[in-house]
């Protein structure tokens, strides 16, 4: 089992940043991939952003250019760096975990969730 644990969520202006942090703990020798995702209120939860052990990332479109996904192997944490945000960025963004981020592209996410955290655009 992997437990994740994701934080710094909040509130935020348009334009203004926000990075958020998840942990993983546990079996985290069965990782290959980590990723971010989001669910707007009644829209279907989206990839945003991946990264895998090799280094590789993945974003979606609407967040290239903003979003910077990272990851400290050293402290099994994966970052998301969201700048310029805007009011269409509200979401609860979840953390996830899994074997391969090319399966996550192709609508497969990760076995391993993390609880979510709510990120707030607005004036």
């Amino acid at each position: 089992q992997v437990q994740l644990v994701e934080s710094g969520g909040g509130l935020v202006q348009p334009g203004g940043s926000l990075r958020l942090s998840c942990a993983a703990s546990g079996s985290i020798f069965s990782i290959n991939a980590m990723a971010w995702y989001r669910q707007a209120p009644g829209k279907q939860r989206e990839l945003v952003a991946g990264i895998n052990t090799g280094g590789n990332t993945h974003y979606a479109d609407s967040v290239k250019g903003r979003f910077t996904v990272s990851r400290d192997n050293a402290k099994n944490t994966v970052y998301l760096q969201m700048n310029s945000l805007e009011p269409e960025d509200t979401a609860v963004y979840y953390c996830n975990a899994g074997l391969s981020l090319a399966s996550m592209r192709l609508g497969k996410p990760g076995d391993y969730w993390g609880q979510g955290t709510q990120v707030t655009v607005r004036s």
